[in-house]
């Protein structure tokens, strides 16, 4: 790694220096029914000017990439930083339509090339298959011959095992993955991320603190141990610490919409990286872990000893989601769920589940997961879930 700015860089595949820190550009602050660009400049700018080089956006962010393309055009920071934006692919049935979303996002951006392009939500093997089949692969080449595009990559959430057949798929020059301490056994978890660092490829980190929920929706036994905390750690200081400590993390995204937050983030990265992360440290985020696990329905670990099913069901994934609603608010985890579960061709449903039993007697926490399951079913499969599924198979979204 280096330094500058006293920000922290670690390297991409072609040997770039990207700031360990990122600013998504989801949660930009919206006002009036737009974002408040005037707002946004000045943390953008914050940020920017304490080292953050990697900018995340995607198409369907209302509002973002637009908003994003004029703070950099007003303030003349394009060439200060790396863009990533997404192909939402699966709004496309055509390379027509995909070239027509990438010279839209091109003016949106206000710019003739993107640094950092990703198929976004990828999430199943057939879904690349079928991009293929409809020439993406020539399409990438002649991007990055022109310089339009300098890097391909996808973002994902889903199973450990399809994001590694995922990464062998195709010589990809990064992924973004779903990662955190309550992720580090479900979605790719830490078992995909040392896969894609062990091909190579850099790893963006999304959703370090599950959307603020780390922070802001602790149960109140979490929350009173930063309170009693004589090192005065802070929530948010501590899961950007877990991350920066593991050396195969090449850059964690926050979606920044406070100076206050900003100024915190960078001094956090400033001073974090592998081998960050103390005896204390570990301690504080096992005891949080501990009173998050309290609130949760079922006692699933993730680790996965279930799996797989016969019938194709995410179990783990399934109770993941589930306990999320229950620790993070039912809104959350069911749009977890959906997407983990229903946006794919072979779909993983706990409705799937035909009782056979053989993931109870590989269970080591001796759970009922077929109970649990039509429980899980009747929460998370809802008739807005059963639409959007049926929608996403009807018109062959996946």
């Amino acid at each position: 790694m280096c330094k500058e700015n006293s920000m922290q860089y670690r390297k991409d595949k072609r040997g770039v220096n990207l700031s360990v820190l990122g600013f998504g550009c989801m949660r930009f602050t919206r006002r009036g029914g737009g974002i408040d660009l005037d707002k946004a400049e000045k943390e953008l700018i914050a940020a920017i000017d304490g080292g953050v080089n990697y900018l995340d956006t995607a198409y369907i962010y209302p509002g973002s990439e637009a908003a994003l393309g004029e703070i950099l055009r007003r303030t003349g920071c394009r060439n200060r930083v790396y863009l990533a934006t997404k192909l939402p692919h699966y709004l496309i049935k055509s390379m027509e339509g995909v070239e027509k979303t990438f010279r839209e996002q091109l003016r949106r951006l206000q710019t003739d090339h993107i640094d950092y392009y990703l198929m976004h939500m990828l999430s199943d093997l057939s879904v690349w298959e079928k991009l293929k089949r409809m020439g993406i692969e020539d399409w990438i080449q002649k991007k990055k011959e022109t310089g339009e595009i300098q890097s391909i990559g996808f973002s994902y959430h889903g199973s450990a095992d399809m994001f590694k057949r995922l990464v062998d798929a195709y010589p990809w020059d990064f992924c973004q993955i779903q990662y955190n301490y309550m992720d580090e056994t479900s979605q790719a978890g830490v078992e995909g991320l040392r896969y894609a660092h062990s091909r190579g490829l850099p790893v963006i980190i999304m959703e370090p603190l599950r959307g603020g929920r780390l922070v802001n929706l602790l149960p109140p036994a979490a929350k009173e141990l930063f309170v009693r905390d004589t090192e005065g750690r802070t929530p948010a200081e501590l899961a950007f610490k877990w991350l920066y400590d593991q050396p195969e993390v090449t850059c964690v995204l926050s979606g920044m919409n406070s100076l206050e937050m900003v100024a915190q983030n960078l001094e956090t990265a400033s001073r974090a990286g592998p081998g960050c992360m103390t005896d204390s440290d570990r301690t504080l985020v096992a005891r949080v872990k501990e009173e998050i696990a309290r609130t949760v329905k079922v006692g699933c670990t993730g680790c996965g000893y279930c799996m797989p099913c016969p019938k194709g069901v995410d179990i783990p994934g399934t109770f993941r989601c589930y306990n999320a609603m229950y620790t993070e608010g039912k809104a959350s985890g069911r749009r977890d769920y959906l997407q983990c579960t229903a946006l794919r061709k072979d779909t993983s449903g706990a409705s799937q589940c035909v009782q056979c039993g053989a993931c109870e007697s590989r269970c080591p926490q001796q759970i009922s997961i077929r109970q649990e399951l039509k429980r899980a079913a009747r929460e998370l499969e809802t008739v807005p879930y059963k639409a959007a599924k049926a929608a996403v198979q009807l018109f062959r979204i996946w």
